[in-house]
């Protein structure tokens, strides 16, 4: 079966204490979906090398074990209310650019 990931990119971060007070929810509500936090960069201190229109601002990458089971941790209850603790799913101080991804067998 196929791993599921969440891709989030964001192209600008003007209030960090909005996007800190998402993470305080999203983490836990994304581990007990089953999401295992591959990558956030730069904030964890990993590298980054941006090309063409790429941008050095934060990306994070989260595996599951399936494409189903990130999709209903994106709907779980607990997610949820980590994107209403940002009104309307991160509209300001904080611009994200998110997917939800099948990989490849």
């Amino acid at each position: 079966m196929a791993k599921g990931y969440w891709v989030s990119v964001y192209p600008a971060i003007s209030d960090p204490e909005r996007l800190t007070a998402y993470d305080k929810l999203a983490g836990p509500a994304v581990q007990a979906g089953g999401g295992r936090t591959l990558s956030r960069i730069p904030s964890r201190g990993g590298r980054v090398v941006a090309h063409e229109a790429g941008i050095t601002q934060r990306v994070v990458l989260i595996e599951f074990d399936s494409f189903e089971q990130a999709v209903a941790a994106y709907e779980s209850e607990a997610y949820q209310k980590a994107l209403v603790a940002l009104p309307d799913a991160l509209p300001d101080g904080v611009e994200r650019d998110f997917r939800i991804i099948e990989g490849i067998d």
